[in-house]
């Protein structure tokens, strides 16, 4: 997509582009990308902080390179006036990222838009929005599903928004709330944003496995593995994740069963390595049937070693009130304290209608800090 110069009445006029996947971060090419990447690190330190979130160049390479079950693009606002060398990163303004899946759900989408402080309320978040939508569109899309970001959740009250779930709230004069509201967006899922304090005391942390180890009982053990799953479990852990699809809470998002299989295990193993992630995981094993039937992950960005992210976990439905869920994040969090002993937090996302998972996570001493609003809009 070459991209028209977009030009926003009299002010900053500005040309979008696709990023191209350079063949290293030294190619001539390569400013688009380490410009997107400076463009989603601005945005998430103005809007947290710290750098928890951020990602760097090679992180966002490693994942734009296999794209065999998602088409990925990155849409950016370069800056047509700004002075200067003319392959500038900075001249970056804002981006879109679209991811579109391949083998199912090709009816979907998601994108996610950002634009650096600094350039703001120019028309740009608009331009980047419609472009993304239209490339959607050419890619056969029908529906797409976007995030919103909050640091705090309101109380009900006239300035407070509610999904179609009915549980939790986004602020409805947050700038991002508004745009998606102006824009035919709807309002269909509300995650709480987590965070807890780690190392936590090995003595609570050992209490709050033996606890849901004597209610699991003799025939559930834990199974621990680092960035590559064993054979003997992979298509069981392909299993997994496609329950993830299916078994845990996703709102109104019209979204269907996301199948895997061990093929692509390996294969988003092997992106994992490029992007220089770690990918820490604790599955729970029926041991009578041989069979995987919970699981959670602890992912670890290259950015920075005193923060990672609590991914997925999952209980399958039928394995449920065996405090499985407890187990397998106590039994991950006891390996973390162990093997990175930098990390100071642990960041997680919840549904807030997954009244059983917060919990958990209010026992072991996370604590709220901002959340998401999950929208869908029809094309």
């Amino acid at each position: 997509m070459a991209g028209a110069r977009v030009t926003t009445g009299s002010r900053l006029g500005v040309r979008i582009r696709e990023v191209p996947v350079p063949a290293d971060l030294d190619a001539p090419d390569a400013w688009l990308l380490r410009g997107q990447v400076d463009t989603v690190n601005e945005v998430e330190i103005a809007l947290r902080g710290n750098r928890d979130m951020c990602r760097n160049p090679h992180e966002t390479l490693g994942s734009m390179r296999e794209q065999r079950y998602t088409t990925k693009i990155r849409l950016v606002a370069v800056d047509e006036d700004r002075p200067g060398d003319a392959a500038d990163p900075a001249r970056v303004l804002g981006h879109a990222a679209l991811h579109l899946p391949r083998q199912d759900n090709t009816h979907t989408g998601e994108v996610d838009l950002g634009v650096r402080p600094a350039a703001r309320r120019r028309g740009i978040g608009s331009a980047l929005h419609d472009a993304a939508l239209e490339v959607a569109r050419v890619h056969g899309r029908t529906m797409l599903t976007t995030t919103t970001q909050q640091t705090s959740e309101p109380t009900d009250g006239p300035l407070a928004l509610a999904p179609s779930t009915g549980s939790g709230r986004l602020h409805r004069d947050d700038p991002g709330v508004r745009f998606a509201l102006t824009r035919g967006w709807s309002l269909e899922q509300v995650s709480r944003y987590s965070v807890l304090d780690v190392p936590l005391p090995a003595d609570v942390l050992a209490a709050h496995r033996a606890a849901a180890q004597a209610v699991a009982g003799p025939d559930v053990r834990v199974v621990l593995w680092e960035s590559r799953c064993p054979d003997e479990w992979v298509d069981q852990f392909a299993l997994l994740q496609t329950r993830m699809s299916t078994d845990v809470p996703h709102g109104g998002i019209a979204r269907h069963a996301d199948v895997w299989d061990a093929a692509r295990v390996r294969t988003i193993e092997q992106q994992f390595l490029d992007q220089g992630l770690g990918y820490l995981v604790a599955a729970a094993e029926h041991v009578p049937t041989r069979t995987l039937v919970a699981f959670t992950a602890l992912a670890a960005t290259p950015v920075t070693d005193e923060f990672v992210f609590q991914n997925d976990t999952l209980v399958m439905r039928e394995h449920r009130g065996r405090r499985l869920g407890m187990l397998v994040k106590t039994a991950n969090l006891q390996r973390l304290a162990a093997e990175r002993p930098a990390v100071q937090r642990v960041g997680t996302w919840n549904a807030e209608e997954n009244a059983h998972m917060l919990a958990i996570n209010v026992a072991l001493g996370f604590r709220p800090a901002g959340g998401t609003g999950e929208w869908q809009r029809d094309l």
